[in-house]
């Protein structure tokens, strides 16, 4: 049996949602949609498609003519893959890779001034995404078919005001 990733459940996981889909379908719909909390090489998604059909996951109709473009689909074993995953409980601790969080860290050696510069352009940047997800909330909230999928979108929200927060106290502490 292959070696499943979390990048092959990806990879399951959308082509489940979605039916059919190319390589470069992928590469979008991860790109508005778990690509906000979960980041990879999209590389990943030309190739790993292939190796899910290698191993019997997925299915691949590919164009006569032209540029002879691949469609990929969900298999029987494939969508039993995916749910198995999808029932198994999630023991490993949340990730966090927050490159702001890593030179917070390191603060101490940092010249005077850099920190509260840090600060301002997290405060910039976690503003902007809250505005995101609230505008995607707003979009697609009311949409039944999509609605399942936002209930990650509330874990978001919430990390990102807490990290507005965050920034805005250590701000209001550097400047005070």
């Amino acid at each position: 049996m292959v070696r499943l990733t979390t990048t092959s459940y990806v990879v399951l996981g959308l082509l489940g949602l979605r039916g059919p889909s190319t390589s470069y379908d992928l590469k979008r719909a991860v790109g508005h949609s778990v690509g906000y909390f979960w980041h990879f090489p999209h590389a990943q998604l030309y190739s790993e498609p292939r190796r899910l059909a290698e191993a019997g996951l997925l299915d691949i109709c590919t164009e006569d003519g032209g540029r002879r473009k691949q469609t990929f689909s969900l298999t029987e074993e494939g969508r039993r893959a995916l749910q198995h995953w999808l029932a198994e409980p999630e023991t490993e601790p949340m990730q966090v890779r927050d490159v702001a969080e890593l030179k917070l860290f390191f603060s101490e050696l940092a010249q005077e001034g850099d920190m509260l510069t840090l600060a301002q352009e997290q405060i910039r940047q976690h503003t902007e995404r809250i505005g995101t997800y609230e505008e995607m909330q707003e979009r697609f909230g009311s949409v039944d078919t999509v609605a399942p999928r936002l209930v990650p979108l509330k874990l978001g929200l919430a990390m990102e005001r807490a990290a507005l927060d965050f920034w805005k106290d250590l701000s209001s502490e550097l400047e005070g």
